[in-house]
């Protein structure tokens, strides 16, 4: 099992992984790694070849210098032996004033040396060796002592500071190409990415507007190069206007729905009242023959449904005309007026409940009466009818904020878990006692509400009361302060 440090290391690494760092920094990095790995490759080779001609140069020197001593040193003979004279010449001074030389014999036996010499060890004739820092060489001297020849040799060393320092130098300043090198083109990598996203950048911020304001009619700004970006811009500039013509077309199809459905539902009503008069006449008419007979029964019926569909049709066409922008005349109205209005019509239907107002003063708006009148009644309806008998109503209109708020709570079993805005959609029924009886209505109440809110430039929100029950708050602009009226979403 991973343990919590496993789990914030893993997801550490996930964050720093490249894939997921911005395309302009992953171009500049790939830019700065492959211009890393040139210059390394260019130094490895250049440092190994300008440290091979400097040694090269500098054990030449040592050569040089071994060969003009052999040919320069003297062998004489002295008290304890052959002696060796190293002569005073401008060019034997020069070498002699950074450069220890010792002569020895084959055994290793000094026969002359400088101040400070160091001990080279036996002689190696023909070949550089490399002894305490110095590079020396060793020369045989062509000379003999008397009785009998004795092999003497030259040991010319140089030291290897300033040539370990030279190539020290070049190694640094080869070090800090390549680190400069590579920064220089990391920054270069960063600049030409960024300029080259730049117009994707502009695509994004019309892209994220079109997506903030869901208006595809904006236009994608137009790239003066004729790359793959420009390409690209104007495919999905041709691609929003096609969806701009689509968007058209749909709102204007919809909205000829909207006002056909307005149209229908209106003309529906007069007919409905036709045959509503009917049969009341005719349900007067059984009544006086025959008030216990099938016909009765019949009559009742159909005039029940009669009356159902006229109240459905009567929802609908406030439903359609806001759906297709139709208002009703605005003039400045009472909301506590209608408030207690629409009260005082639900009270001889709801004599099981507690029904209460409190409408202190008069909360001026500007309106529908007709509408406002419907958003009540609905509100008040729709506690009454979800409530058991025996509960209590509550509508309170006041002010709160600079606006008019309308606020209907019961004490009833609440909102059913997760209903939220779902009570607002068309058709919604929920389990009250209305519901379980049968008689749960169209449907449509609180949908209306909410049409009739937002017509009015407001809003309405479902929530729970103080006592656990259902409680709407509708929130309107009052008179003289008004707010730009919105279309139904619904």
């Amino acid at each position: 099992m991973m343990t919590a440090s496993a789990t914030r290391r893993r997801r550490l690494l996930s964050h720093l992984s490249p894939r997921r760092w911005p395309v302009r920094s992953r171009i500049a990095g790939v830019s700065a790694a492959l211009t890393f790995v040139i210059l390394v490759a260019f130094a490895l080779v250049v440092g190994r070849l300008v440290s091979d001609q400097l040694t090269g140069d500098f054990r030449d020197q040592v050569r040089v210098g071994a060969d003009e001593l052999a040919t320069s040193v003297q062998i004489v003979p002295g008290v304890d032996g052959p002696q060796a004279e190293l002569p005073e010449s401008p060019s034997i001074v020069d070498l002699l004033r950074d450069s220890p030389v010792r002569v020895v014999s084959e055994t290793g036996a000094v026969l002359d040396e400088s101040l400070r010499a160091p001990d080279f060890g036996p002689p190696n004739p023909g070949e550089i060796v490399e002894v305490a820092g110095y590079e020396v060489a060793s020369r045989a001297l062509p000379t003999t002592t008397i009785g009998a020849p004795v092999p003497v040799y030259v040991q010319y060393g140089r030291s290897t500071e300033a040539l370990d320092r030279t190539i020290g130098r070049l190694w640094l300043f080869l070090g800090g190409g390549v680190l400069g090198g590579t920064f220089l083109a990391a920054i270069a990598g960063f600049a030409v990415a960024s300029r080259a996203m730049r117009p994707i950048a502009s695509l994004t911020t019309t892209a994220r507007e079109i997506a903030t304001t869901r208006d595809p009619s904006k236009r994608i700004p137009k790239s003066e190069s004729r790359d793959e970006v420009a390409e690209l811009a104007q495919t999905l500039d041709n691609m929003l206007r096609e969806l701009d013509t689509a968007r058209s077309e749909t709102e204007h199809m919809v909205q000829r729905q909207r006002e056909f459905v307005a149209d229908a539902s209106h003309e529906l009503r007069t007919p409905l009242t036709s045959i509503l008069a009917n049969l009341e006449l005719l349900q007067e008419s059984l009544a006086e023959r025959d008030p216990d007979g099938e016909e009765v029964d019949i009559v009742d019926g159909a005039l029940r449904s009669s009356r159902r569909m006229r109240l459905l049709v009567s929802d609908l066409l406030l439903l359609a005309r806001a759906d297709a922008g139709r208002v009703g005349v605005r003039r400045k109205c009472d909301l506590a007026e209608i408030a207690a209005s629409a009260h005082e019509e639900v009270r001889p239907f709801a004599l099981d409940h507690r029904l209460e107002l409190d409408a202190t003063g008069p909360v001026p708006i500007e309106g529908s009466p007709d509408e406002l009148h419907r958003l009540v009644l609905n509100l008040l309806e729709n506690a009454v009818r979800h409530t058991p008998p025996g509960t209590a109503v509550r509508a309170a209109v006041g002010r709160e904020d600079g606006r008019a708020v309308l606020d209907v709570s019961d004490d009833g079993p609440g909102l059913p878990e997760g209903a939220g805005d779902q009570v607002f959609a068309r058709f919604f029924r929920g389990n009250g006692p209305a519901d379980v009886a049968g008689d749960a209505g169209t449907g449509l109440g609180l949908a209306i509400v909410k049409a009739v809110a937002q017509s009015h430039g407001g809003s309405v929100e479902a929530g729970r009361s103080p006592s656990g029950g259902a409680r709407f708050t509708v929130s309107l602009p009052v008179a003289g302060n008004p707010a730009p009226r919105a279309a139904a979403q619904l």
